[in-house]
């Protein structure tokens, strides 16, 4: 094996060893190099030796000293040198088998790949990993490592899952434990599947393998079903019978660990009509990407944001920000704390529902632009139109239906500006200074 060479960053520490483009690099320090893991990690020596297989595919070795952890300099086709793996599920609750046709094809795609469970935080449901990965993943002691479990019943996953595999690699999930990785998992909850006894059996088998943490989601449901397993949503007696599970179970880790692990993600709380539990509950907030937390950790910032404000009081400015309909109460509250420092200051806070989608989703992250315009049309929004940055791509210009931030502001006369899930820029943002203040 052996990745192939694109470029050389110019003026890096291998700049001057005439590398060219085509070429392989084979090994490090005698280490075969098959992806980005592999590079990433041998590279930071001080001193390498280097395998090179060239145009006419002969191999001569370069050797070179450098700084401890300073980048060598080569440049690949692509971030993950080779091919991104794909979901090989069927999972009766995958999200994205819920998504309309005539989205972007790359919305399509399902990640199942460990390398990006490292490298950005994805979950992976370990039925893509081999022995030598697992191995390998120890060996350089790559943490943490992010896995949808979902069930620990290996008969119960597989159907879940689709896949005859998917309970047998349960066991990559203990050695990695048992390893010191650091683990933290992921449960989508589904009525009648792994809710009640089989996610207390879940649980106490987690902790049992010494994971970092739990965090419990409720299965999201579109209105784009057709062909796919019935599935029950939540209702608020299901909610409320879940938390009590997680909670109860995460009360007897708090006295036997000293921490939580297990934790109900935002929307199980609103969908029980439950208050959100306090900013200390949460403690290291692991588990934000899961939805756990948001609400009471943005907040708090924004609380704290308040307090430490020392600017002009007296701003005369009216926005209004757009969300989703399950957090556009807790929004409406934080809202009213602004209002009370900044007299002049008018917040009005919007929620949209969500028609694209529909079935019983209800959250921010995955409204689209039309939605945001259809429902916000004709009517006063004041000096600027603010919205979490979950709704839109990585490079925050297109919504999840391929409308643009552009289209957006045409279509309502008004600047648009996505802010993150953070205390500090929100309340910058809704008094016109821009996070740069």
């Amino acid at each position: 094996m052996a990745v192939k060479i694109h470029s050389v960053e110019p003026h890096s520490h291998i700049s001057g060893c005439d590398i060219k483009t085509g070429e392989y690099l084979v090994s490090i320090n005698g280490n075969e190099i098959i992806d980005v893991l592999d590079y990433r990690f041998y590279q930071f020596s001080k001193e390498l030796e280097l395998v090179i297989r060239d145009l006419k595919g002969e191999l001569r070795t370069i050797n070179l000293r450098k700084p401890e952890y300073d980048e060598l300099g080569l440049l690949f086709d692509t971030y993950l040198i080779d091919e991104e793996k794909s979901c090989r599920n069927k999972c009766v609750f995958c999200f994205i088998d819920q998504l309309p046709s005539g989205m972007r094809e790359t919305l399509y795609f399902k990640d199942d790949d460990s390398r990006l469970s490292f490298l950005f935080g994805n979950y992976i449901t370990l039925t893509n990993i081999t022995e030598h990965e697992v191995d390998r993943i120890i060996k350089m002691h790559i943490s943490p490592v992010n896995v949808s479990v979902h069930t620990t019943n290996e008969e119960l996953r597989c159907k879940m899952m689709n896949n005859r595999f998917a309970g047998d690699v349960l066991k990559y999930l203990r050695r990695l434990c048992e390893s010191s990785i650091e683990v933290n998992t992921q449960i989508v909850c589904c009525p009648g599947y792994n809710d009640g006894d089989e996610l207390r059996r879940t649980l106490a088998d987690l902790e049992e393998m010494g994971v970092n943490m739990v965090a419990v989601v409720p299965v999201g449901l579109t209105k784009h079903r057709e062909g796919l397993a019935p599935l029950t949503p939540f209702d608020k007696e299901k909610a409320l019978k879940t938390i009590k599970i997680i909670e109860d179970f995460s009360d007897m880790c708090l006295k036997k660990h000293g921490r939580r692990i297990a934790f109900a993600s935002d929307e199980l709380y609103i969908k029980a009509e439950l208050p959100i539990p306090p900013y200390e509950y949460y403690e290291d907030f692991s588990a934000l990407e899961n939805g756990v937390g948001m609400i009471a950790l943005l907040k708090d910032e924004l609380s704290c944001a308040l307090e430490d404000y020392e600017g002009d009081t007296s701003i005369n400015r009216a926005v209004t920000i757009a969300c989703g309909t399950s957090v556009a109460p807790f929004m409406r509250d934080m809202m009213d704390s602004v209002e009370e420092k900044f007299n002049n200051v008018n917040i009005n806070v919007v929620p949209i529902k969500n028609e694209f989608f529909g079935g019983g989703v209800n959250v921010s992250g995955l409204i689209v632009g039309q939605d945001l315009i259809a429902q916000l049309r004709n009517k006063s929004l004041g000096d600027e139109l603010l919205i979490s940055s979950s709704m839109l791509r990585f490079e925050n210009d297109l919504f999840l239906d391929d409308t643009s931030v552009e289209d957006v502001e045409n279509s309502l006369n008004i600047k648009l500006t996505p802010v993150n899930n953070n205390g500090d820029e929100l309340l910058l943002a809704i008094l016109g200074k821009g996070s740069e203040e």
